[in-house]
Formats: C-alpha cells, sequence, structure tokens
C-alpha cells in the first residue's frame, strides 16, 4: 500500500501559505493513490528538540554505554527515519526564515543522519534514496535569477546537501513574493505574486498523473 510522509514546519498555522500548498499537493497525491495512507508530522507546532551533545554522543557510543539523554536522542533519530522508511513519498512544507530553513528541518535533517541506519559507515551510501521528496517553499521576497536578492536562499541550497548522505534528493517547488504590497521593497509586485502561486498550485496539480502508484 503506498504511503505518504507529510510534513509541515511554518509557524504561520492557518495563515501559512507552505500548509496550505502542502495540504493541496496532500490532496492530489491522495486523489492518485485512493487507498494510500499518510503520516503527518508538524514541526512548526511539536518540533523536536535540536540537536546537541547527547545526540551527537548516542551516534559514537555503544547502545549498552548510553546515557538517559543519550538514548532518548536515539531513540528519537530512529523513530524520525523510521517514518521516512515507511514512506513512498515525502512531502515537506519549508517556508524561508531569514534566508534558511527553519530551525526545526535543520533539526529534523541533523536527527536523521544516523550512521548504519540512513547511511552506510563502510560505503558512505545513504539508505533512504529511491523515495519521492517533495519541498513546497514558500519565500516572502524573490530570488530568482536576475533579482536583487538572487543566491539569498540558503534554505534550498543547504537542503539538498544536508539530506545527501541519507540518498534522498528534493524537487522544489516555490511560491515567491508572499510579502508582495505588504512591504515597502516589493509594491507593484502583486501580478508576480500572483503568477508565481498559480504556477506552484499547477505544479502541485500535475504531479503524480503520469503514473497511478502501487496500491
Amino acid at each position: 500500500m503506498a504511503h505518504l510522509l507529510h510534513i509541515d514546519s511554518s509557524i504561520q498555522g492557518d495563515a501559512s501559505t507552505s500548509r496550505r500548498l502542502t495540504a493541496r499537493a496532500r490532496d492530489r497525491w491522495l486523489a492518485a493513490n485512493p487507498v494510500g495512507t499518510v503520516t503527518y508530522r508538524d514541526l512548526g507546532a511539536n518540533p523536536i528538540p535540536h540537536f546537541d551533545s547527547a545526540g551527537g554522543a548516542a551516534r559514537h557510543v555503544a547502545l549498552s554505554e548510553h546515557t538517559e539523554a543519550q538514548s532518548a536522542s536515539w531513540r528519537l533519530g530512529l523513530e524520525l527515519a523510521a517514518e521516512v522508511e515507511a514512506a513512498d513519498v515525502l512531502l515537506l512544507g519549508m517556508p524561508l526564515y531569514n534566508f534558511a530553513a527553519p530551525s526545526s528541518v535543520k533539526a529534523w535533517v541533523d536527527h536523521l543522519i544516523i550512521p548504519d541506519v540512513t547511511f552506510s559507515m563502510t560505503t558512505g551510501r545513504g539508505l533512504l534514496g529511491g523515495r519521492e521528496l517533495i519541498v513546497i517553499s514558500a519565500r516572502g521576497g524573490g530570488f530568482g535569477p536576475g533579482t536583487p536578492k538572487e543566491g539569498w536562499d540558503h534554505a534550498s541550497a543547504w537542503l539538498g546537501y544536508g539530506l545527501s548522505m541519507t540518498g534522498l534528493e528534493p524537487r522544489f517547488i516555490f511560491a515567491d513574493l508572499r510579502w508582495a504590497g505588504l512591504v515597502p521593497a516589493t509594491e507593484g509586485l502583486e501580478p508576480v505574486r500572483d503568477a508565481s502561486m498559480a504556477a506552484a498550485e499547477a505544479e502541485i496539480d500535475g504531479l503524480w498523473t503520469t503514473m497511478r502508484m502501487a496500491a
């Protein structure tokens, strides 16, 4: 049975563009996979702990020697890895905060890097590859080629590298200029904002149309 892992990370609740678009993508996936199942994790409302010294040590200390804190971090990493392993498709909503990924997404990636669980210590090969990862990113400004802030989006640039050890490869869908009309620097860019949203919605609606996943 096909399975989707749906993750949101926005802190904006119902006002979130990325949440609205991941919900649209989830519904599109369910339409293509009517007997499919979904696991949902909300990193914005229920963030996981930041990766700390206990988590780092837990990956280099024998399980029998784990402290309580190390054991807790190890179990969390295994839980997150199991969610990914169970999924055929991952859907991640990732807004751009201060030109970078939300700290909750960074924590998720950090906990997901587990020796001989999500990557092989012997070969270096990622063990989570072969899954589709769709990342829907809402950005307040414009960051495309030729824009004044081209290259300032460090979230999408980083995520592929951050997950590379696991074998996961993200495909990005962007909704830009969400602040258009709200801050002086974006005045008059509302048509570009609306076109970006329409393009993102069209790309989402085109997902999973050429092949129905096995049920």
